[in-house]
């Protein structure tokens, strides 16, 4: 079966769909419990997004991500480098992403 989606990254989050889930109650029924149910939901997705924010996870998801890929890159372009060079990389990487994120710790919330 085709994926009726346009683009498969525009696909809802797991709490996305839930909370729309809760809309679709709430507007088919009107009762105070689904009301209430979006309510909450709305709410821990809101308090969830500012605590990712105000850690900064998303950044350091964003440099584990980039260290991963620039030693995958690596081994790629140096399929015979000696176990001493992969090393090597893998421990630059590894030091570059935690001075960046070292520098999280430093750098304004907002």
């Amino acid at each position: 079966m085709a994926d009726w989606r346009p683009n498969a990254s525009s696909a809802m989050s797991d709490a996305q769909l839930i909370q729309q889930l809760a809309l679709l109650g709430w507007l088919k029924t009107d009762s105070v419990e689904c009301k209430d149910f979006l309510t909450t939901v709305t709410g821990m997705q809101v308090a969830r997004e500012i605590l990712h924010r105000l850690s900064g996870q998303d950044k350091v998801d964003a440099y584990r991500k980039e260290c991963i890929e620039r030693v995958a890159d690596f081994v790629r372009r140096n399929p015979r480098a000696s176990q001493r060079e992969l090393n090597a990389e893998v421990e630059k990487n590894v030091l570059l992403f935690a001075s960046k994120v070292q520098a999280l710790d430093s750098a304004p919330l907002l």
